[in-house]
C-alpha cells in the first residue's frame, strides 16, 4: 500500500473530517478526498461512512486505523531515538503527572533542569487522567500508583501520605485539635469527593466530610494548599509539600492516609532516549535532595 495514502487516511481518521485533515496536512479537501477514494479502490472496501458529526470509520476502517496508529507510534519512537543520537539533550519531552505533584513538587524544581539543558523543551501535562504512554500521548509519566501496563519501564521514586496541615497563625487563632473529633470544630479543606483522586486520599478524608459543619472542597491539591496558607482552615495535603512550605504545621501527626507509591514510567522504545534519561536522572537527583531536606541532613 502507498504510504502517502495511508498517512492521509490516518489523518482523516484521527480528525474525523476531510477538511480538518487537509488543514493538518496542508492539502485541499478535494485532494484528501481523492486519496481516500483511491485507497478504498485499491482495497476494494469502504473505510468511512458519513455522519452528522463527521466521518466515522467502518469496521474495515477501524482495522486499518489500528495498523496505521501502531506504525505512527513506532515511527515517532524511531524519530525520537534518531534525534537523541546527538550528544546534546534537546527537543521536546512530554511529561504527564497529577496536578498536585506537578504544581507543588515538580514545577518549582524545573529551573535546575533547564539550567543544565537549556535546549530542552518540556510539555508538562497536568491532569488526573492517565495518559496512554504506549500510544505516545506522553513520553514520561509520574504516577501516584504502579503502572499496570506490562510493556512500561517503571521506577519507584518514593511514597507519600496525606496528612492534615494548617498555618501557625490559623492555629493560634482557632486552636490546635488534639483528636479527630476536634476537627469538627474547625473548617476542613479537602479534595472534592467528585474529583479524580487516589483511593488512599479519598478513604482518608471522606469519613470526616459527611459530618463536618464547615467545609471547603477543591478539585486539586494546589487549590487546597492556597486555601490553607491563607488561613481558610485545616487542609488534607500530601506530605511532599512540607519541604517547600516549612511554615505549615502537621496537625495530628499520628493520623495519615495509607502510603501512596509514586512511580516514574516510560515505554521500552525510549529506554535510550537522552531526553528521557536526562529527565529521569534529574528527578532522582531532586528526590535525593528532597529526602535530605526532610531528614534535616541538607548541607
Amino acid at each position: 500500500m502507498d504510504w502517502d495514502k495511508l498517512r492521509i487516511f490516518h489523518a482523516v481518521a484521527d480528525a474525523g473530517s476531510l477538511t480538518h485533515a487537509g488543514e493538518v496536512l496542508h492539502l485541499s479537501q478535494s485532494a484528501v478526498s481523492r486519496q481516500i477514494r483511491a485507497l478504498e479502490d485499491s482495497l476494494n472496501t469502504t473505510l468511512f461512512r458519513r455522519h452528522a458529526r463527521g466521518l466515522l470509520l467502518t469496521e474495515q476502517g477501524e482495522l486499518l486505523f489500528e495498523a496505521t496508529r501502531t506504525m505512527t507510534k513506532r515511527l515517532d519512537a524511531t524519530a525520537a531515538r534518531i534525534r537523541d543520537s546527538e550528544d546534546d539533550v534537546f527537543g521536546e519531552l512530554r511529561v504527564t503527572t497529577s496536578t498536585g505533584f506537578g504544581t507543588l513538587w515538580l514545577a518549582p524544581r524545573l529551573p535546575r533542569l533547564f539550567d543544565r539543558y537549556p535546549k530542552l523543551k518540556i510539555d508538562l501535562m497536568l491532569e488526573e487522567r492517565l495518559l496512554d504512554l504506549a500510544m505516545r500521548e506522553a513520553d514520561v509519566a509520574i504516577r501516584m500508583k504502579e503502572p499496570s501496563q506490562a510493556d512500561l519501564i517503571r521506577r519507584r521514586l518514593m511514597q507519600t501520605q496525606i496528612r492534615f496541615y494548617a498555618t501557625r497563625s490559623y492555629l493560634e487563632k482557632a486552636g490546635t485539635p488534639t483528636s479527630l473529633e476536634d476537627l469538627s470544630e474547625h473548617r476542613l479543606v479537602t479534595q472534592s469527593p467528585h474529583s479524580p483522586q487516589v483511593r488512599a486520599g479519598s478513604e482518608f478524608v471522606q469519613p470526616l466530610v459527611s459530618n463536618q459543619p464547615s467545609l471547603l472542597t477543591v478539585n486539586n491539591y494546589f487549590g487546597i494548599l492556597q486555601a490553607v496558607i491563607h488561613g481558610v482552615g485545616i487542609g488534607s495535603l500530601p506530605d511532599y509539600v512540607t519541604a517547600d512550605f516549612p511554615d505549615l504545621i502537621n496537625v495530628l501527626p499520628e493520623i495519615c492516609s495509607a502510603p501512596i507509591p509514586v512511580y516514574l514510567a516510560f515505554v521500552e522504545e525510549l529506554r535510550h532516549s537522552k531526553r528521557v534519561c536526562a529527565f529521569r536522572d534529574f528527578v532522582l537527583e531532586e528526590l535525593s535532595l528532597f529526602k535530605r531536606q526532610l531528614s534535616g541532613d541538607e548541607d
